[in-house]
């Protein structure tokens, strides 16, 4: 048996084994040390996890796909159940069975059980709700034990990702490690040697921790929000004039974890109501296509590549003429950055927050170490370096820091 660490991401999953001598990812799908962090249930069949999730979806194969997992922990919704075939799953045993595909994939590989998992975790599953932040871990907890870890702990993933940036220091430094992943963005200032990297308790150089529940899958829903849903019907008026059509149905649609809850003949029914006492029928109509064609999550993936290629290429677009000939959304980053500015200002306030925590000033920060997928966003990224203007600026493995210090923390606290 050995020990490992497990990066359970809003979007990717790493997992790394452990031994005395060395920490590394394990390949998880392939040849690929990261898997989406996605499952799809074929009626009747064995269901399916990451790239082949996703590729069984876009290929049109019969089936439910979910997405967006680890958004539901430290909500209502892990307890609630969600139709697969003529069963109905609680999103905690959807967690376990992607998470126990994951850890025997790690274990046929390694060749070797898996009894004993560090667990990353945000800062703040739920802000402002530590009840509901510990109730969040303690579900985490029991998912894993429920899977075949016998022993469980945890890391916050901003400390595992200083972990894994220590390992390229030189000299002792104070650190502000920012973790801007999908679902949230995780701040740790740590004080960082070659000697220290050697301790095994790190306690005293953790001088602040802060988070928010603020990441890239928050990015695309306010971008669906202002860009696609419009095209459906959302903000359009009833017959009555005094009411707009109800907006759940877009909220949901734009939200991975809830795109499920549409996908019944109840909310078919009520859809087709609205069709008829709306003002313009004819958009309530595309939001009737989508969700009987159960597309919801291949529109989000699309609004996802979207964001990606305004954010890199000043444009992006989404061609929706499988819900209506010619229909299309158009995205730029002036845009993007419109309609997501005040998200990455919320973001980068937590800068603030971790100094004044720590008890430092700006200048005492020597380098900012940026890991997570959202740092790709331009705007995102500007307003992280302009809370620290004098810090150098280093690149971490996008996906794969926190899992790496994941791992060595479970070398350490298996010896």
């Amino acid at each position: 048996m050995a020990a490992c660490g497990l990066d359970f991401g809003t979007s990717n999953t790493t997992l790394g084994i452990a031994d005395a001598a060395s920490a590394k990812l394990m390949p998880l799908e392939g040849e690929h040390l990261t898997i989406p962090s996605a499952i799809f249930f074929p009626p009747g069949k064995a269901s399916l996890i990451g790239r082949a999730a996703i590729e069984a979806y876009v290929g049109s194969e019969p089936g439910r796909l979910m997405r967006g997992l680890k958004s539901v922990l430290g909500s209502p919704l892990l307890e609630e159940t969600t139709p697969v075939g003529r069963e109905r799953i609680r999103f905690r045993d959807v967690i376990a069975r992607y998470l126990g595909a994951v850890k025997a994939r790690a274990e046929a590989t390694a060749g070797q059980g898996l009894d004993t998992v560090v667990h990353g975790r945000p800062v703040h599953f739920v802000d402002g709700d530590p009840a509901g932040d510990a109730r969040a871990e303690a579900a985490l907890g029991e998912i894993a034990r429920s899977i075949g870890f016998r022993h469980v702990s945890f890391q916050f993933e901003p400390i595992a990702a200083a972990l894994d940036y220590e390992r390229q220091v030189r000299a002792e430094e104070i650190a502000l490690i920012a973790d801007i992943g999908g679902g949230t963005s995780d701040f740790s200032i740590v004080r960082l040697s070659p000697e220290r990297h050697a301790r095994a308790d790190r306690a005293e150089d953790i001088l602040a921790n802060d988070g928010v529940r603020i990441g890239g899958t928050d990015f695309d829903r306010r971008l669906s929000l202002r860009t696609v849903m419009p095209l459906l019907g959302l903000g359009t008026p009833m017959r009555r004039g005094d009411l707009d059509v109800p907006t759940g149905y877009f909220h949901d649609l734009a939200t991975w974890s809830s795109i499920n809850r549409l996908y019944t003949r109840k909310v078919l029914r009520e859809i087709e109501e609205v069709r008829r006492d709306a003002e313009r029928p004819d958009l309530i109509e595309r939001l009737r296509t989508v969700v009987e064609a159960e597309r919801g999550h291949s529109l989000a993936m699309e609004v996802e590549d979207a964001k990606i290629a305004a954010s890199g290429e000043g444009r992006g677009a989404i061609a929706l003429d499988w819900i209506e000939p010619g229909l299309a959304a158009d995205f730029t980053q002036d845009g993007l950055i419109a309609h997501t500015d005040q998200l990455s200002r919320r973001i980068a306030e937590r800068i603030g927050r971790c100094l004044s925590q720590a008890g430092l000033k700006r200048e005492a920060i020597d380098a900012l170490f940026l890991t997570g997928g959202s740092t790709g966003l331009p705007h995102v990224r500007e307003a992280l370096v302009a809370g620290l203007p004098r810090a150098r600026v280093v690149e971490g493995d996008t996906f794969g820091s926190v899992g790496m210090g994941l791992t060595i923390e479970a070398a350490r606290r298996a010896a």
